[in-house]
């Protein structure tokens, strides 16, 4: 697929639970963090430099959308926010229908939803998200 622009990546919702891919288009910046944590393995053997293994990996998204209360996407986080609901999404550099499209697919918890009220702009919600508890556990879509 080679270099990819931000605007071709994709922020998908399963609508069904089958799943069904629904792109979520009322996103603005979108931040995909990926990260692992640490063990310590230092040992005498290590000539006085510090050794790590990795741990459990930890994935967060942070996206903006405008506020938008007649689009079910925004709707549909919103709600899960307010009610503790998970919301299953995929955060993909492409077309999910796309071969080479890759990302994570998780159920997330939404753990923030903070308005923005600019003077001169519209009014937006800055959102993040974390992989929650789920029969889906996180992982790695590829797609063939």
């Amino acid at each position: 697929m080679g270099t990819r622009l931000g605007l071709q990546a994709k922020l998908y919702r399963d609508i069904t639970g089958t799943p069904t891919w629904s792109e979520i288009t009322n996103v603005r910046d979108l931040t995909l963090n990926l990260e692992t944590g640490e063990a310590d393995v230092t040992t005498r053997g290590n000539a006085g430099w510090r050794a790590v293994v990795p741990t459990l990996k930890e994935g967060s998204i942070e996206f903006s959308m405008v506020w938008d209360n007649l689009d079910a996407h925004f709707a549909a986080i919103r709600d899960a926010f307010l009610n503790n609901l998970p919301v299953v999404m995929a955060v993909m550099d492409g077309d999910i229908g796309v071969a080479g499209s890759q990302g994570l697919v998780a159920a997330f918890a939404i753990i923030n939803f903070t308005r923005n009220e600019e003077l001169e702009e519209a009014i937006t919600v800055d959102v993040t998200a974390k992989p929650t508890y789920s029969a889906l556990p996180p992982g790695w879509l590829i797609v063939a």
